[in-house]
């Protein structure tokens, strides 16, 4: 499995405990700057870009056991021997995967909002409009917000989306390849076959929002035994987004006891 050398931002000091945090499809180590801030007084924090996301190589392989392949490269090349975990969607996908085939390497094993469990929705409408996006004819980021409105209406969700496109020699272009997370969609929704690995022992968090539907407890524990779940009010499944503040708390608690 080739493994794909992943940008990322560093936070805090080198002396506190290492802190990898891992996004959702789409997103990128961006999106957890004010977590990754506020988690960095006592952790030294890596937020990750995953393969084909943010500023990370491009490949055309994307899935759980390679993505893996990347975190334990990332950590044999900053000398980490143990990490603790924090995924989001996708990212809570791989954080399992790893714990799930390395539980060795892991400190504590925080999964927001997702569950190892396959999925029944799929991105083809949305990745069909944002390949319709006429970018060549597009002079602003506005702009294009309204030319997706009529088919991804919630406009927090387009903004988010509406990341992924830069600015570069005056025309607006797409940094990841949607041909890519179009072939790959399948695999994110899903998640790898679990009979050959033995359940995870040790503790960890699931956070879920009260507003999702991603994650119930009879999903998490057959593979986390020990899993606690904790539900976030007044939350979806961007919880670290609207609820920041009990997000961030609960995160910091379950890592320092």
């Amino acid at each position: 499995m080739e493994a794909v050398t992943l940008a990322y931002e560093e936070l805090g000091a080198a002396m506190h405990p290492p802190l990898l945090i891992l996004h959702g499809f789409f997103a990128s180590s961006r999106n957890w700057r004010q977590v990754a801030e506020k988690l960095a007084v006592d952790f030294h924090v890596y937020v990750l870009d995953m393969r084909n996301h943010g500023c990370s190589p491009q490949h055309p392989q994307m899935d759980y056991v390679s993505m893996t392949t990347d975190i334990l490269k990332f950590m044999e090349d900053h000398s980490l021997s143990t990490v603790s975990l924090l995924g989001h969607s996708m990212g809570g996908k791989v954080a399992m995967w790893f714990a799930l085939n390395h539980p060795e390497r892991i400190n504590k094993l925080l999964v927001a909002d997702i569950a190892p469990v396959s999925y029944s929705h799929c991105f083809n409408k949305l990745i069909a409009a944002l390949k319709a996006l006429p970018l060549a004819d597009i002079n602003n980021r506005k702009q294009a917000e309204l030319l997706l409105a009529s088919d991804i209406p919630e406009l927090s969700y387009r903004q988010f989306l509406l990341q992924n496109i830069i600015l570069k020699e005056g025309c607006y272009r797409w940094r990841i390849d949607l041909d890519i997370f179009q072939k790959s969609a399948p695999a994110i929704i899903g998640f790898p076959d679990t009979q050959s690995v033995k359940p995870y022992s040790q503790a960890c968090l699931f956070l879920a929002g009260s507003d999702s539907s991603f994650v119930t407890e009879q999903d998490i524990k057959s593979l986390f035994p020990e899993a606690k779940l904790s539900v976030i009010d007044h939350a979806g499944h961007w919880l670290h987004v609207q609820q920041p503040q009990v997000f961030i708390a609960q995160v910091h608690d379950f890592l320092t006891h």
